[in-house]
Order: structure tokens, then C-alpha cells, then sequence
């Protein structure tokens, strides 16, 4: 058991020993670049979400303005 469980441990080691420094560790450049097309990417999803929103408020409102000249109708 004992030897079974030295083994998994010198894999996980030489498995984590295998990936580049690169890969381990991030400059500050390339994280600031990661963070800012996040920003953007955010931001274009937020865009999208608010350009859907006015459109379903148009909607609404349009639906609103013949509701009532359709009620206004009936009045005459």
C-alpha cells in the first residue's frame, strides 16, 4: 500500500515537474493583456444585453400604443 502510494505521489511530481515554467507562471503583461480582453469581452456582452433590453422595451411600448388605440376604439 505504502508503495502504491509513493508511486502516485512521484507521478504527480514528475507530472507537475513536466509543465513548462511558462505555463506555471504569468508576467504581469500577459496578465493585464488577459485581464483587459476580459474587460472587453464583458463590455460587448453587457452592449449586447442592454441593445436586447431597448428592443424588447420598443416592443413593449408599441404593443402598449395599439392596446390602447384599440380600446380608444370602442369609445367612439
Amino acid at each position: 500500500m505504502k508503495r502504491i502510494a509513493a508511486f502516485l505521489l512521484l507521478a504527480a511530481f514528475s507530472l507537475a515537474g513536466a509543465i513548462p515554467v511558462q505555463a506555471q507562471r504569468i508576467s504581469p503583461q500577459e496578465d493585464a493583456r488577459r485581464s483587459s480582453k476580459a474587460a472587453k469581452r464583458q463590455q460587448k456582452m453587457l452592449r449586447r444585453a442592454n441593445k436586447k433590453q431597448r428592443k424588447a422595451m420598443k416592443k413593449y411600448e408599441k404593443k402598449q400604443r395599439k392596446a390602447t388605440r384599440k380600446a380608444n376604439r370602442h369609445y367612439r
